[in-house]
């Protein structure tokens, strides 16, 4: 016991939930989650670890075009969260249609989730690191707004694809090529020649997603917002 004591000593918890790993640990920890992720894409825990252990490179790329870009920085800055509690839904609802607010909370709705469901992070060993990648998951379902896509199978896979080329995030990657596993031979089809090209191109050309204070711009239409990013319309 005080062997492992002293192993931990030199471990310390950098944010509340933060849980202190080797590299080791984060491998075994990656596998594992990757395992459990491939063979049940709808474990969000199990994604949401493998992103974490997996992310050491991404990660500060992913800070770092967002210090330097004067929104991305505020944010960084600021630390806004997406919540239940700290949406007004009231306000978003009565919006109109086709602004941002309006059809992300119809997209909570006609999809039955919530913001609060995202796992708050606990791998990632540098408190700034630990909130980009918990914004990241927070616009997660924003993505399905801009994007246009359900969270069923298909549509997770597009925006798979999207985030995956727009973040580097290894887990987004193995998402975007393995998620297609369980589609019928039709949908495969419709991913390949349409959905799958129309996100690589988007991601590609459009500014990095997380450069955007979203809480800030519920009033934007989202057609506006998807042409200022540079996102091509959904097919």
């Amino acid at each position: 016991e005080e062997e492992m004591e002293e192993e931990m000593e030199g471990w310390h918890q950098l944010y509340p939930g933060h849980i202190p790993t080797s590299p080791l640990q984060k491998a075994l920890l990656a596998v594992g989650s990757a395992v459990m992720a491939l063979y049940d894409p709808y474990r969000h825990d199990m994604v949401a670890v493998l992103g974490e252990t997996t992310g050491c490179l991404a990660l500060p790329n992913l800070r770092d075009k967002m210090k330097n870009h004067p929104e991305g920085y505020r944010i960084l800055r600021e630390r806004p969260c997406i919540r239940l509690s700290t949406l007004d839904m009231a306000r978003l609802q009565g919006l109109p249609d086709g602004s941002l607010g309006r059809e992300y909370v119809r997209f909570l709705e006609d999809n039955k989730v919530s913001p609060d469901t995202r796992m708050p992070p606990k791998f990632v060993d540098d408190e700034e690191l630990a909130y980009v990648i918990q914004r990241y998951r927070e616009v997660h379902d924003l993505m399905h707004t801009l994007l246009g896509m359900p969270t069923n199978m298909l549509g997770e896979v597009v925006v798979k694809w999207f985030e995956a080329i727009q973040t580097g995030l290894p887990m987004c990657v193995l998402g975007a090529a393995f998620g297609p596993v369980r589609l019928s031979t039709r949908k495969l089809q419709v991913l390949a020649t349409e959905l799958v090209p129309w996100a690589i191109r988007s991601g590609l050309n459009a500014s990095c997603v997380l450069n955007v204070y979203y809480e800030q711009r519920w009033e934007q239409p989202v057609k506006s917002l998807r042409e200022e990013l540079g996102i091509f319309p959904p097919p």
